[in-house]
């Protein structure tokens, strides 16, 4: 039996120094001379025969996170594949970035962050339209996921997509503090008098404690975006202070900031596989990638670009002392 050319580690450390082709090939064309080099094929055959597993990513985040404090923040983004023709799992999104519908990947991650660190400790695909779980199954599932895993999160952070009533009872049923924002739309009873939608009660400053239809009591807050519409935040920790809320709040927006860094940095949209074994496993090893420019950023106080641009830094000094492709002078 031929032992595998390269690992999966030779092609996350690809991810990391790559700057603009993220293919195979070009894993193949980057790697040091030796007697038994990698092929393309052999970078191929590496994201078709590993299991598409995230058990490796949470391995690697474990060492870098304090499961006893922290944040869980959960939202999705969508790797734009505009061009993708019969590739596996690419499916039509809303995306934020585009304000409309676009051709891609949707991808949920469930992040730990302190405030400082930004650590992927979990993924899911949406592959509902293969047979697969709609996003609300994979959020739950992450959750659970981590509740065994030992996670005591300080608050778990998420948008108004993910505030259905089974995913709220599932964080009251581990017993987890949450904020979320609401639709304009979800009913809610103020003071007895019937449901009216969470828009229509007036909202002090410091929050109200309502009835949300379906769940129970929970403390509402009403803010303006900079654009002037206003937002609408509950939570069931029914004693939380609006100052407190604009703080978590804050936290949310870090899993914003990892999505350009997998985007810009790692690669993660810029695959050409076409299989759903392939693409995942492109995906955790992107996912991994990041990791390490993160620690290497809390370490160093490097960020991401730099780090990625002194890697090639070096190759284009010496190419400079030595340039190659020059004009015979006419002179």
């Amino acid at each position: 039996m031929n032992h595998p050319r390269c690992s999966d580690l030779d092609y996350i450390h690809f991810l990391i120094a790559a700057q603009k082709a993220f293919t195979c090939t070009e894993a193949a064309r980057s790697q040091p001379e030796k007697p038994l080099s990698s092929a393309h094929d052999a970078f191929t055959r590496l994201l078709k025969r590993q299991p598409p597993d995230t058990g490796a990513l949470w391995r690697e985040a474990q060492t870098v996170v304090n499961r006893e404090k922290g944040f869980m923040v959960l939202d999705d983004t969508t790797p734009d594949k505009p061009y993708a023709e019969k590739m596996d799992l690419v499916t039509y999104h809303w995306s934020g970035k585009h304000g409309r519908v676009v051709k891609g990947i949707n991808l949920l991650t469930l992040l730990w962050t302190d405030g400082e660190a930004l650590i992927p400790c979990d993924f899911r695909v949406y592959d509902k339209p293969m047979g697969g779980h709609t996003k609300n199954e994979s959020f739950r599932d992450m959750l659970l996921r981590a509740g065994e895993r030992g996670f005591k999160p300080g608050c778990v952070l998420f948008d108004s997509w993910y505030s259905s009533l089974g995913n709220l009872k599932t964080l009251r049923g581990l017993g987890w503090r949450w904020l979320t924002r609401l639709k304009a739309n979800r009913l809610v009873d103020p003071d007895r008098s019937g449901y009216r939608q969470v828009s229509e009660p007036a909202i002090p400053p410091e929050g109200r404690e309502v009835h949300l239809k379906g769940y129970g009591m929970v403390r509402v807050f009403r803010s303006f975006s900079r654009d002037g519409e206003a937002e609408h935040w509950a939570t069931g920790d029914l004693w939380i202070a609006e100052e407190e809320r604009r703080m978590l709040s804050g936290r949310g927006w870090g899993i914003e900031t990892y999505h350009r860094g997998i985007k810009q940095c790692c690669g993660i949209e810029r695959s050409q596989v076409r299989g759903a074994v392939a693409q995942l496993n492109h995906l955790a090893c992107s996912i991994r990638a990041f990791i390490r420019l993160e620690v290497n950023r809390l370490r160093t106080g490097v960020s991401w670009y730099e780090a990625k641009a002194s890697i090639i830094r070096g190759a284009i000094r010496a190419y400079l002392i030595n340039p190659i492709l020059t004009l015979t002078s006419t002179a």
